[in-house]
């Protein structure tokens, strides 16, 4: 699994003396550094090698190949002459499981992405209607060339451009699959409006950890003192990831395919935050920065959770949300493709979600409940949405417009 990690991204070989360099440079997280392009790697006088070390280790990022990145680096081939070597070889000389081998050889998608995963895209259901089928994995069918192909952040971003036509709501949530045992259960209460901006603004939080960058401290030592959840909002647009459980595997896989797009975020003035809802710290260290390198927030009173569930704590049992639930088991067998460790330490029947919000108080522009366990907030349309809510506070000097306190859904375009 790709740690988000600066120092296990680069690894032993070449770019480990490089790191003071990067730092000073402010190439300082992973998914800032796997956007470089050749100018900005002429900038700090990287070297050929250099240059072919960040190429190689981007790509197997990209698919959660990072334990065979030394071994690969080591040879001194570069990436075109890497996927030329034959399985036999790939078997014997860098011991690469099968499976793995299968994923190295994938030139036209990375692990990580979900936005070609059929089970990832909301359906119809009384919540939501969707005018567009997402061809967004035929625009990911680029590969990168022998002289390291410059892609920029606009680049990235385009890549998630979802066509005229579509229609945004203020809250998604994918269709629940099938009829759980027979029809004997009910499917758990969806709400289908908006959550009032009051519901979150005085939420008490605390902050677990920073924002990683090279050279920090794992973990903060203390926490901070409790906060209202609107100051982290106050001056920049925010994403903020409910997580059900940090040591599960779902959980982790949403927040790694995420927190990889930062640089995308970043460069629309978003700031990106995970919320969980119980501390244990042993739990906080393994996600931290390995699946999510942002900061970690903590709800103990569990507003967050709650205002996704329209003022109730979304909960529904493992045995038939995740055993007898077709489409959970399908998230879970996504995640698990992407070599993701996991744990079953703490409460994992709260169900989570997302929430985008604007600066100040301009209110939740956009909300995802996480109906099934392990469904993942449509990665083209968080982003699409932000794109559009950057353009409106360009063309009006303001984020999004404030939600109503009539909890009515909202609609971007």
């Amino acid at each position: 699994m790709g740690s988000f990690s600066v120092e296990d991204f680069v690894g032993n070989g070449v770019l480990k003396d490089l790191l003071p360099t990067l730092l000073d440079e402010g190439w300082d997280d992973v998914p800032t550094l796997k956007v470089m392009n050749s100018e900005d790697m002429d900038a700090i006088n990287m070297t050929r090698q250099q240059k072919e070390a960040i190429e190689i280790r981007t790509y197997l990022h990209d698919r959660s190949l990072m334990p065979y990145a030394d071994r690969l680096e080591s040879t001194g081939k570069c990436l075109p002459e890497l996927l030329s070597i034959s399985v036999e070889d790939l078997t014997s000389q860098f011991h690469m499981k099968r499976g793995h081998i299968a994923r190295f050889h994938d030139r036209k998608s990375s692990c990580v992405d979900p936005s070609t995963n059929k089970f990832d895209a909301p359906l119809a259901s009384t919540s939501i209607k969707r005018t567009y089928q997402s061809n967004s994995s035929k625009r990911m069918q680029s590969m990168r060339s022998r002289n390291f192909q410059d892609k920029t952040v606009e680049q990235a971003m385009s890549e998630f451009k979802i066509e005229d036509g579509y229609e945004f709501k203020g809250i998604v949530a994918t269709e629940l699959a099938g009829h759980i045992a027979c029809g004997c259960v009910q499917p758990p209460h969806i709400v289908d409006k908006i959550a009032p901006y009051s519901a979150i603004e005085n939420i008490s939080i605390q902050k677990l950890t920073p924002e990683y960058k090279i050279g920090m401290e794992r973990l903060v030592k203390t926490k901070t003192p409790p906060m209202k959840a609107s100051s982290l909002w106050q001056d920049k647009p925010a994403i903020i990831l409910c997580i059900r459980r940090p040591g599960c595997i779902m959980c982790r896989a949403e927040a790694h395919q995420l927190y990889a797009r930062k640089a995308i975020f970043d460069a629309l003035g978003y700031q990106l935050f995970a919320v969980i809802h119980e501390h244990i710290e042993s739990e906080v260290k393994d996600f931290w920065p390995r699946y999510w390198g942002g900061t970690v927030i903590f709800d103990q009173g569990r507003g967050f959770f709650k205002a996704l569930g329209g003022g109730k704590l979304m909960k529904e049992k493992f045995l038939f949300g995740f055993l007898f639930n077709p489409r959970a088991i399908a998230n879970y067998k996504r995640a698990k493709a992407m070599g993701i460790k996991q744990n079953f330490n703490g409460e994992g029947e709260i169900k989570g979600g997302l929430f985008i919000l604007g600066s100040s108080k301009r209110g939740i522009a956009y909300q995802f409940i996480e109906r099934n366990f392990g469904d993942w907030a449509p990665l083209s349309e968080v982003i699409e949405i932000c794109t559009k809510i950057q353009s409106q506070s360009q063309a009006s000097g303001l984020s999004i417009k404030p939600s109503q306190e009539d909890n009515r859904s909202s609609s971007l375009v």
